[in-house]
This record gives structure tokens, sequence and C-alpha cells, in this order.
């Protein structure tokens, strides 16, 4: 019997697009829980949001986390929702007007 595969949200697949453009840090849980390790590295480093957070957890898992002026929430759930996130409608402006900069340049040479 054949699988059907899974159908992709589109607003999922917009987010994740969207928070491919924001700082990612990568670090080791260690002893902590990731998301204990993820607020004390944002606390240590002075970390400004928005900012994804990747945390692995053992060599098989990662966890992935989006630090926002709200507070720090998961990612699937940001992506799934990212809409309700203003650092990210104004990072996805800057990078829209960062690309129509780039074609403005390469046209005008």
């Amino acid at each position: 019997m054949a699988r059907r595969r899974k159908r992709k949200s589109r607003r999922r697949l917009e987010g994740r697009r969207i928070l491919e453009h924001v700082p990612q840090y990568s670090i080791e849980c260690g002893e902590d829980k990731p998301v204990t390790a993820a607020r004390k590295h944002i606390h240590a480093e002075g970390i400004v949001p928005p900012a994804l957070l990747l945390v692995k957890r053992n060599e098989h898992t990662t966890d992935r986390y989006f630090w926002a002026e709200k507070g720090l929430f998961g990612a699937q759930y940001v992506e799934e929702n990212h809409f309700l996130f203003p650092s990210l409608k104004l990072a996805e402006e800057e990078d829209d007007e960062a690309e129509e900069n780039e074609v403005l340049t390469s046209s005008a040479v």
C-alpha cells in the first residue's frame, strides 16, 4: 500500500523562509536542559532579538528556539505563527529592500 506524502503547510514554509534571514547561534546544552542552556547563553552573550538558537542535546538531536522581544519560543511555533512577531516583519522588510537594491545595482551596470 502506497503511503501518502505529508502535506507541507504554506504558512510554515513561509515562516521557515523568514527565519533563514535571522542571526543563528549554535550551542551545546551540556548538563543543563536545552531551554536553560539557551537562556543562559542569551544572557551571557547579550544576544539581541530576533535570533535563532540551535541547541545540541546529543549527537542526533538539536532543539531550535527563537529569541524574540516577548521571550523564548520554540522555532516550530514561530514558523507557523510568524505574523505574530513584529521583529520578523522588520527583518523581512529589510531583506526585501536589500534584494531590491541588489537588482537595481546589477541592472545599472
